[in-house]
């Protein structure tokens, strides 16, 4: 059985809610945890949720954490007993299976590239980010935050990448590839998309097509959806603000008159089936594609559901076996770019 490193510290409510997302994944999926940090205020959440003696649950004392005042790089190299850094060396001791942490995307790129490394080819991981599509699965974004700064190469190997994910994982036949810019026309974006442009266009293939805006993520218009983590990751926090004020909106519209609860009691259902497929909480975390080993990270204010998920997400990515064919994808893009 997979056993799951759990960084314990990391996220806006640790160790708390981590500790809890634990014992149910524990409970409700039968997962081996090992939760990594501050050994007494884990043991302390343990006791107050009754979970003292939970089977499939350890504890890895380690008790520094990583923090915002310094580049996420600098602290995992300094920080060596830090909750985020113990669980990346539990994965590569072999101690653990995956790794799971809701703590700053930024210093887990860090610590895979430091402790795990790439797969050959690979010049940057990406976070794989799924979100709704109208007209239902899901669209696969990344870069959904590691990497601010990119290079046209990093482009176009997260577009392989995403079209592996997304034909591997969610099973799609042929998926088809966007390039997020600021217009569809070739001649919009930055000189680093419209380098990337250029080599995805001729990648053999690949259904590439060619630039989309942000307004298309949500459509079904490309089941991949590839940019920077800088623009990735405020795309989806955009998102989830504008659907949470569209709900906290038409909460209080229909609280407004008779007339209006009675309309609201008509839409309740399709009212709940757009807060459920909006709810990043049932699937948990986002994996980190292209390091050597599987690595989840889940939003920063996960509650406990969530990072039951996202353990569980972790366990699953155990038994992908991707690199081979991420390996020599990658390494085609570097050659195409190569001859551009």
């Amino acid at each position: 059985m997979a056993r799951i490193a759990v960084d314990a510290m990391g996220g806006d409510r640790a160790p708390g809610v981590v500790v809890e997302g634990a014992v149910r994944a524990c409970r409700e999926y039968g997962l081996d945890v090992v939760l990594v940090g501050d050994e007494t205020r884990i043991r302390g959440e343990l006791v107050r949720l009754g979970a003292a003696g939970q089977k499939g649950i350890a504890i890895r004392h380690a008790p520094d954490t990583v923090r915002d005042e310094a580049p996420p790089s600098q602290q995992i190299r300094s920080r060596t007993e830090s909750s985020l850094r113990q669980a990346f060396e539990l994965v590569k001791s072999g101690e653990a299976d995956a790794l799971m942490s809701a703590g700053h995307s930024g210093a887990v790129l860090a610590g895979a590239l430091l402790t795990l490394g790439t797969l050959e080819g690979v010049d940057r991981p990406a976070v794989v980010a799924r979100v709704p599509s109208l007209l239902g699965g899901r669209v696969v974004l990344l870069d959904a935050g590691a990497n601010v700064d990119v290079k046209p190469l990093h482009l176009v190997q997260f577009a392989m990448l995403g079209e592996i994910y997304a034909r591997r994982v969610l099973g799609i036949a042929r998926p088809r590839i966007g390039l997020i810019s600021n217009g569809e026309e070739a001649s919009k974006g930055t000189a680093t998309t419209r380098a990337a442009l250029e080599v995805l266009g001729r990648m053999p293939g690949l259904d590439f097509r060619g630039y989309v805006e942000g307004k298309d993520l949500f459509t079904g218009a490309c089941d991949v959806v590839v940019t920077d983590g800088f623009t990735g990751n405020a795309i989806l926090k955009t998102a989830e603000g504008a659907a949470q004020a569209l709900f906290t909106f038409l909460q209080k519209r229909i609280e407004a008159s008779p007339m209006a609860r009675f309309g609201g009691m008509l839409l309740r259902p399709a009212l709940a089936e757009l807060r459920c497929i909006s709810d990043y909480a049932q699937y948990g975390g986002a994996p980190l594609l292209g390091c050597k080993g599987a690595v989840i990270l889940a939003h920063g204010r996960s509650g406990p559901d969530a990072i039951a998920n996202a353990i569980r997400e972790a366990r699953d990515a155990t038994t992908l076996d991707l690199a081979a064919e991420i390996t020599e994808a990658c390494l085609r893009a570097a050659r195409r770019m190569e001859v551009v």
